[in-house]
């Protein structure tokens, strides 16, 4: 099955923030969200991974996503974490624009 790289499969209560929630990969802990966006079909999550990678942000598509805890305030994902510190820089100034989300989907596109 083929997933959407920019649309999450888990349905969110309306308004649910996940802003501050930490994040989990397959092979531990990461970081945490520093902003989610929910457009239709170009979602996804800027981590903030603190000095796991000397405070990197990085860009999280939404379908990397594989659950949400509310209740314990936890984003978890199907990356592990040499994927995610691998991927492309992450650029305040360009992370919205098509090149940088082609980039994105070239990195991610095969791992989730």
């Amino acid at each position: 099955m083929q997933i959407d790289l920019w649309t999450s499969e888990i349905i969110l209560p309306e308004m649910a923030d996940l802003k501050g929630f930490d994040v989990e990969a397959t092979d531990g802990s990461i970081g945490h969200v520093d902003e989610a966006r929910y457009d239709v079909g170009s979602s996804y999550l800027v981590v903030d991974t603190g000095p796991w990678i000397f405070g990197k942000k990085v860009l999280l598509p939404a379908g990397a996503l594989t659950r949400v805890d509310l209740d314990n305030k936890k984003v978890y994902v199907r990356l592990t974490k040499d994927q995610i510190k691998s991927a492309p820089e992450f650029d305040e100034r360009t992370y919205m624009t098509k090149d940088y989300r082609d980039r994105i989907g070239e990195h991610y596109g095969a791992m989730v």
